[in-house]
């Protein structure tokens, strides 16, 4: 298959929820202001988050890798031959391809809400694989999950990696996790990243990167209101903070405000008083038989996990039969 044979699935990622605009009016309007982690992806967002990935301070992405390098060839006897690959938030789907050589799926299908990103990478993988049939579809998992119609194999196997679960509450992911098994045929399975609960100090550090990436990836958020939605916000007059809030396990992110300001869109004004913050992500950290609970919760028997050596991270391999 060449590099321009990527078969593209256009799912219209605003027909399954509001739009950026609406969402950022919705959160700005609340209370305590809030908004989805989901926005932080554009393209320029997209790329600044494969740079946290290489950031020294970022363990989740280089231990993950070593840990689907090393059980590759147990992940393949588990999935088995002729299978129907999903990914889940592809980005640049550079995990995707430690898996590709051992489990030799059929297809490969990338989901993400970043269009441009999505058909960039899925080209490279369609001109690195040309025997791998490849499919992207530019949607929102989040919300709702349908697999094209005539994709499907005889086996599906979805691969959330990175810890991207961790981006809902515990209850949130349970329900996301149901509607998965709903979406998916029956005996499919999940291979899913899980970062675990750890030093505080290695997880703030991971959030707070020296060079400033992930501070950038942040206040990202705001230039992208700026370009996208014409919104009058002060760049500048916020900061990035990353912080583990223990009790919740859970890292938190927010953008500052260092002054009395406002942020006006679409006519509307949003006030902020110095101090006050706009919460932007949560990146939920479990232990192993936590996640595994709430797994089984939501309808999975749990076949196997594999850890680093220093527990700081997990990937689990969920069965729906």
């Amino acid at each position: 298959m060449s590099a321009t044979a990527v078969r593209f699935h256009d799912q219209h990622v605003d027909e399954a929820g509001p739009s950026f605009g609406d969402g950022v009016i919705a959160g700005l309007s609340r209370e305590r202001k809030r908004l989805s982690p989901k926005y932080f992806y554009d393209e320029r967002g997209s790329r600044l988050f494969e740079a946290i990935c290489r950031q020294p301070e970022y363990y989740l992405t280089r231990t993950e890798e070593g840990i689907l390098a090393s059980a590759a060839e147990e992940i393949a006897a588990i999935v088995g031959p002729e299978s129907l690959l999903v990914e889940l938030g592809s980005g640049a789907s550079r995990k995707v391809r430690l898996l590709l050589e051992a489990v030799r799926p059929r297809r490969y299908l990338g989901i993400d809400i970043s269009r441009d990103f999505l058909l960039e990478s899925t080209r490279r993988l369609a001109a690195d694989y040309p025997w791998l049939e490849v499919h992207a579809a530019w949607a929102d998992f989040s919300r709702r999950l349908r697999l094209p119609s005539g994709v499907a194999g005889r086996r599906v196997v979805a691969f959330f990696p990175g810890s991207s679960i961790g981006n809902f509450s515990p209850r949130e992911a349970e329900a996301f996790l149901a509607g998965l098994r709903r979406a998916l045929p029956a005996g499919s399975g999940v291979l899913i990243g899980v970062d675990l609960i750890k030093d505080r100090r290695i997880l703030e550090a991971a959030y707070n990167d020296a060079a400033g990436v992930t501070a950038a990836f942040n206040l990202n958020l705001l230039a992208r209101m700026r370009r996208e939605l014409g919104a009058a916000v002060e760049v500048g007059a916020f900061r990035h903070l990353a912080f583990f809030n223990a009790p919740a396990a859970r890292i938190e992110m927010h953008l500052v405000s260092e002054q009395r300001q406002a942020i006006t869109l679409d006519g509307q004004r949003f006030a902020f008083e110095p101090g006050e913050t706009l919460h932007t992500e949560n990146s939920c950290k479990y232990s192993v038989a936590g996640f595994q609970a709430l797994a089984a919760r939501a309808g999975y028997r749990s076949r196997t996990v594999w850890c680093d050596d220093e527990a700081l991270f997990s990937v689990h391999y969920l069965s729906s039969d």
